[in-house]
C-alpha cells in the first residue's frame, strides 16, 4: 500500500501536528512537492503533499481561503505549513478554510526540514514499489506453476481468485461459463453474460470495468469487476472476469495481467492442439463420407474414442450471399465461429463430432466442372443432440451463414446424407433462408427450389409470342392456355372457366401452337408452359 498522511504523521522524527482535516488522513500520498507560489496548481498532478513556508500567502482571510480552494480542487491530499520563517504560527483563517474543505493541514515545526519529509515519503514509496515487484514476481511464479500443472486453466483461475481476495471466472469463446472460483461466485459470474457478449463483438484484446450496480450489471453486489478478452490475433479465445470488494491496486493489476498472459498462452497452445485434432477429424469425416466407415471406426477408436453412434445428421454450412458485418465488430458470423460453437457444445454434452472445412471450388459430378461455391463447413453430429441444436441456434442468431441439414441416417449412410445436406444448403442460399432441412426440400412447390432469375428469363422468352399477340390482337391466349392446362386439357371445363365456347378455346390453343412452334400434345411442353405461367404468379 502507498504511504498515507496518517503514516507520515505517525513518523515521530518529523514532529508533525494535524491542525485540520484529521478525518482524511488515510489519503495516499503519491509525492511531496514544495512550492512558495500563490498558485502552484499548474505544476501539480494530484495526490501530492504540498509543503510551503507561506511567504507569499499574505494574511487576509479571503486570500487564504482562495489558496486552500485551489489546492483542494487540484487534488492535493494535504498541506504542510512550515512555521518560524514567514509565520510564527499557522494563521487561523488558513486552519478554518482547510477544515471547511476537508483538506488535512499539518504544522511543520522549524527544526524539521522539508527534505526530511520528502525523504520519508520517498522511502515509503520505494518500499511500496519493491513490495509490488516482489509480490508480482511471486504471484507470477505461482500462476505459472499452476498453468503448467494438470487442468492448468482452472488452476490459474483458482490461484488468481485467492491472490485478489475475490472471485474469478473463465468463459469460453462462445461466452459460456467454464470455470469459476470460488464456487459461490457462479451466480455473480453468470450475470456478466451481456458484458461478455459485448466483448465478443470487439477485436481482442479488449476489456471493460464496472461496479456492482452499473448499467447492464443488475445485481445488489457491490463488486468491482474487470472483464478481459483473451486472444493474440484479434479473435477472442475466451474471457476472464474478476470481482473484488475494492478497486484493484497497481500490484493486483500486475497479478491480473500475468494471469491474462498465461491464460492466453494456454488457450493458444490448446488451440494448436485442437487444430491438429481438427485435421485428423476432417480426415476421418472424409473416410466416412466416402463409405469407408469400417476403417474410420478403427482409427477413431484410438484417437477420439469412436465415431458418433446411433442416428446422425450431416450439416453443411456456407456464407450467405451479401452478408455484411458491422464496422468494428469481430467476425462472429463466420464458419470458424460456427465450428467453435459446435465443438464447445459437443464437449459440454460429451457428444462425438466430426468436422471438416471444404475450400471454395466448383461442385460437379464425374469429374465435370459444376457450380461454384464458397468455403463450407461440414459436420457429422448426433441427430437432435447438443451440436445439432447449437448449429441451428447459431445460424438463426447471427446473419451471415446458411445451413443445410440432411435427413436422419445411420453412420453407414453418411455419404447419402451429405448429398442431402448439400441440396438443402443450395435451397437455403437460393431462398435467402437461414437453414433448410432435407425434409423441406421434397415438400411444397418445385418453384421455390429453382433459381428465380433463370426461371423468369425462361418464362419471359417462352411466353413472349403469346403476350405480344394478346397486346395487338383479339383473344386472350395466355389466360386461355392457363385455364386449359389447369383443367388438364379438358375442353368443356376450361371453356366454362373462361366463359367461351369449347370451339373458341380449341381455336385459341391451335393459335398457341402456331405461335410457339410446339405441340400441346407433348407432355414436356405442357410442363414447361405450366412452370412458365406459374413463375409469373410467384
Amino acid at each position: 500500500m502507498p504511504p498515507t498522511l496518517a503514516s507520515v504523521v505517525r513518523n515521530s522524527s518529523l514532529h508533525l501536528t494535524v491542525l485540520a482535516g484529521a478525518d482524511h488522513l488515510e489519503r495516499p500520498v503519491r509525492w511531496v512537492h514544495t512550492s512558495e507560489l500563490d498558485d502552484p496548481t499548474p505544476f501539480l498532478e494530484g495526490g501530492e503533499l504540498l509543503l510551503t513556508t507561506g511567504i507569499k500567502l499574505g494574511t487576509s482571510t479571503k486570500s487564504l481561503q482562495a489558496y486552500v480552494h485551489r489546492l483542494a480542487d487540484a487534488g492535493v491530499v494535504g498541506l504542510g505549513l512550515g512555521v518560524g520563517l514567514s509565520h510564527t504560527e499557522v494563521p487561523q483563517p488558513l486552519v478554518d478554510a482547510a477544515a471547511q474543505r476537508g483538506l488535512p493541514l499539518l504544522r511543520v515545526p522549524e527544526p524539521t526540514p522539508f527534505i526530511a519529509i520528502s525523504k520519508a515519503v520517498s522511502a515509503a514509496l520505494a518500499a511500496e514499489q519493491y513490495e509490488a515487484v516482489t509480490t508480482s514476481f511471486e504471484a507470477q511464479e505461482e500462476l505459472t506453476r499452476a498453468a503448467l500443472g494438470q487442468n492448468g486453466t482452472a488452476a490459474v483461475v483458482r490461484r488468481l481468485a485467492a491472490r485478489l481476495g475475490g472471485w474469478a471466472a473463465l468463459y469460453d469463446s462462445s461466452g459460456a461459463l467454464s470455470v469459476v472460483a470460488p464456487d459461490w461466485a457462479a451466480r455473480r459470474a453468470a450475470r456478466l453474460a451481456a458484458e461478455v457478449d459485448r466483448l465478443r463483438r470487439r477485436p481482442a484484446p479488449a476489456s471493460a470495468a464496472l461496479q456492482g450496480r452499473a448499467p447492464g450489471f443488475d445485481t445488489a453486489d457491490e463488486d468491482f469487476v474487470v472483464v478481459q478478452s483473451l486472444g493474440a490475433d484479434r479473435r477472442a479465445r475466451g474471457f476472464l472476469a474478476v470481482g473484488t470488494e475494492d478497486r484493484i491496486t497497481p500490484t493486483e493489476r500486475y497479478v491480473l495481467n500475468a494471469a491474462v498472459a498465461l491464460l492466453t498462452l494456454t488457450l493458444e497452445r490448446s488451440r494448436e492442439l485442437r487444430h491438429a485434432e481438427e485435421r485428423m477429424g476432417a480426415a476421418l469425416l472424409r473416410l466416412v463420407l466416402a463409405g469407408q466407415v469400417g476403417t474410420a471406426r478403427q482409427v477413431a477408436a484410438g484417437l477420439f474414442g469412436g465415431l458418433p453412434e446411433g442416428t446422425i445428421r450431416v450439416l453443411v454450412a456456407g456464407a450467405a450471399p451479401g452478408a455484411e458485418r458491422a464496422e468494428g465488430e469481430a467476425p462472429v458470423h463466420d464458419l470458424t465461429e460456427l465450428a467453435e460453437r459446435a465443438e464447445q457444445a459437443g464437449g459440454r454434452a460429451g457428444e462425438k463430432l466430426l468436422v471438416a472445412r471444404e475450400p471454395a471450388g466448383k461442385e460437379g459430378k464425374d469429374g465435370k466442372e459444376g457450380v461454384a461455391h464458397g468455403e463450407r463447413l461440414v459436420l457429422l453430429a448426433v441427430d437432435g443432440g447438443a451440436v445439432h441444436r447449437a448449429c441451428l441456434g447459431a445460424v438463426e442468431e447471427h446473419e451471415g451463414l446458411a445451413l443445410g441439414v440432411s435427413a436422419p441416417a445411420p453412420v453407414e449412410e453418411a455419404g447419402v446424407a451429405y448429398a442431402q445436406a448439400e441440396r438443402a444448403l443450395a435451397v437455403a442460399l437460393r431462398g435467402g433462408r437461414r437453414s433448410v432441412g432435407h425434409e423441406e426440400v421434397g415438400a411444397g412447390s418445385l418453384l421455390p427450389l429453382l433459381g428465380e432469375d433463370a426461371v423468369a428469363a425462361f418464362a419471359e422468352g417462352l411466353l413472349r409470342p403469346l403476350r405480344e399477340h394478346d397486346r395487338t390482337a383479339r383473344g386472350d391466349l395466355v389466360a386461355s392456355l392457363r385455364a386449359w392446362l389447369s383443367r388438364h386439357g379438358q375442353w368443356d371445363a376450361a371453356a366454362a372457366d373462361l366463359g367461351v365456347h369449347r370451339h373458341t378455346l380449341r381455336y385459341r390453343m391451335r393459335r398457341v401452337e402456331e405461335l410457339l412452334g410446339r405441340s400441346l400434345d407433348d407432355t414436356d411442353v405442357r410442363m414447361e408452359l405450366w412452370l412458365a405461367l406459374r413463375s409469373g404468379e410467384e
